[in-house]
């Protein structure tokens, strides 16, 4: 199922205001810090969990305590709804853990 692009006026910074947008790349980029591994590691699952739901998978890379991630919609070639979702969840996570 192919996402609609967001509009070029998205307000990434009301959305998602800690995220930073990559034009070039066609992506949104946030790092989570969290007091060591097992939260940065219960904060994943969580992620991957609901990623698996909404069939939405981020690019992602974890040491230690810090989770780096940049969401695209690959099969759209640039960011959709989808990526503000996973987005938004993440925030969310990122808090219960």
């Amino acid at each position: 199922m192919k996402q609609t692009l967001l509009p070029s006026d998205f307000d990434f910074q009301k959305s998602i205001p800690l995220w930073v947008l990559d034009e070039s790349k066609n992506t949104i980029y946030r790092e989570f810090r969290f007091i060591d591994f097992k939260q940065a590691f219960a904060f994943m699952t969580l992620c991957a969990q609901y990623a698996d739901q909404i069939d939405h998978h981020p690019d992602w890379s974890n040491s230690w305590n810090t989770v780096a991630v940049a969401l695209t919609t690959h099969s759209s070639k640039g960011l959709t709804d989808l990526d503000i979702q996973m987005a938004q969840a993440m925030d969310q996570f990122a808090l219960q853990v």
